[in-house]
């Protein structure tokens, strides 16, 4: 166990060490992942309201450092960047990637990190950046006992409680206004910086009852998927004029996929300046929405918003299991949250789902 003067230390420590550490910060109306100068700049005493198209910070009643479901941003983007230099002609690329101290990273977005390894760092060419700074971060995760009212990891097996991956994980207590932490250790380096924190051995009894909280959170989920098999479902509802619908509210902005800690979907760039004479090519994130995404000699595969939607949730519920042998979901909630329309992707499975059932009644 360590209280609040400990985690104040981690980061302290974590800094000495020479990381970069980024963990959540309150910035105007958001929880935003930045970095941190110590643990006085995490959100104390912060929660968020959450809804289909809606997000919103409220004040809680308790100085938890924790309290608050995912954000508009994922770890993802750093360790994979939404823009980044891979060529110039006259100036080289950084090959050392800086060493990151990741604070406060959620079941759901540990199990995205794992999914993002499988996809960049388990491929037949390996994306050498994206490696380079998985193997130079130190992950501190952080155990939910308070879902947000758009989490669905339970349904999606991804939480609540965090899976392998970390080098420390905590699990956040409150006892009056102050907060303290149950630590778990997940790797030797983990273990060597908890035993420079001032600490004490947890009591069973705060074992037991930091691991019921975390049970009681998997049974009170703002959202669910339905049962079944997905990918299945996916294939026999291809033709469903429920896609026609979707795309009348769907605006093809690409939110979803912006925000999404799996999708990893990028473009290449080459640039140069107004004499020819520099050159440098650029990897950006792209979006299966774009309408260019599919472009090919002759034109664009998916033209209409059904096609394009349809693509990306059977994508990420159904192919990946193909490609990757996993969903592509870990049901942090993030893509309803920041829809414009507040389409909401367990609701459109759930529509399908009943749409299949009574189609075979």
């Amino acid at each position: 166990m360590i209280d609040a003067a400990g985690l104040r230390h981690l980061v302290s420590t974590l800094i000495d060490r020479g990381y970069r550490v980024i963990g959540p910060t309150r910035s105007d109306n958001a929880i935003e992942l930045a970095e941190l100068t110590s643990a006085d700049d995490l959100p104390r005493g912060w929660g968020v309201d959450v809804g289909p198209g809606h997000y919103r910070l409220r004040r809680r009643a308790d100085s938890a450092l924790f309290g608050h479901s995912a954000g508009p941003q994922s770890w993802k983007r750093f360790l994979h960047p939404p823009r980044q230099r891979l060529w110039s002609s006259d100036e080289p690329v950084a090959e050392e990637p800086e060493r990151l101290a990741f604070i406060g990273v959620r079941a759901c977005d540990l199990a995205a990190i794992a999914m993002l390894d499988g996809v960049l760092g388990a491929a037949a060419h390996p994306d050498r950046g994206f490696l380079g700074r998985l193997r130079n971060t130190f992950v501190v995760a952080v155990n939910c006992t308070e879902p947000g009212g758009l989490c669905f990891c339970a349904s999606m097996g991804t939480g609540p409680r965090v899976g392998p991956g970390y080098d420390l994980a905590l699990t956040e207590r409150i006892t009056g206004d102050s907060p303290y932490y149950l630590v778990e250790v997940g790797s030797e380096e983990g273990a060597q910086v908890l035993a420079v924190l001032d600490q004490r051995e947890a009591r069973p009894d705060e074992i037991d009852s930091a691991i019921a909280d975390v049970d009681e959170a998997a049974r009170h989920m703002g959202r669910q998927m339905p049962p079944g098999d997905f990918r299945e479902l996916l294939v026999e509802s291809r033709e469903s004029p429920h896609w026609d619908e979707v795309a009348g509210r769907c605006l093809t902005c690409g939110n979803c996929t912006m925000v999404c800690p799996t999708c990893f979907c990028t473009s290449v760039e080459d640039v140069t300046d107004l004499t020819g004479r520099h050159a440098e090519r650029w990897l950006e994130w792209s979006s299966c929405f774009d309408v260019d995404f599919t472009f090919i000699h002759g034109g664009n595969v998916r033209q209409s918003a059904p096609s394009r939607y349809r693509h990306w949730i059977t994508h990420k519920l159904g192919t990946w299991h193909d490609q990757f042998g996993s969903s592509g979901c870990v049901g942090c909630g993030r893509c309803i949250a920041w829809c414009p329309t507040g389409i909401d992707i367990t609701q459109e499975m759930t529509t399908l789902a009943e749409l299949a059932r009574h189609h075979d009644d």
